[in-house]
């Protein structure tokens, strides 16, 4: 009935990993190479993540 009010749990993945591939961005702009690497990383995690919540729910 009050569906409405919970989270979707994809729209909080994909903020969290625009918010990663963002804070790479500017890292790479930056010149800090280590951290832009350990960014995209966490953001691929991220994405693997949404991926599979995604899968799981087309189901």
């Amino acid at each position: 009935m009050f569906s409405f009010f919970k989270r979707d749990p994809i729209k909080a993945l994909r903020q969290q990993y625009d918010a990663k591939a963002e804070q790479a961005m500017l890292a790479q702009r930056k010149g800090d190479m280590r951290l832009f690497a350990d960014l995209t990383a966490e953001a691929e995690e991220l994405w693997a993540q949404l991926e599979k919540l995604q899968a799981e729910t087309t189901k």
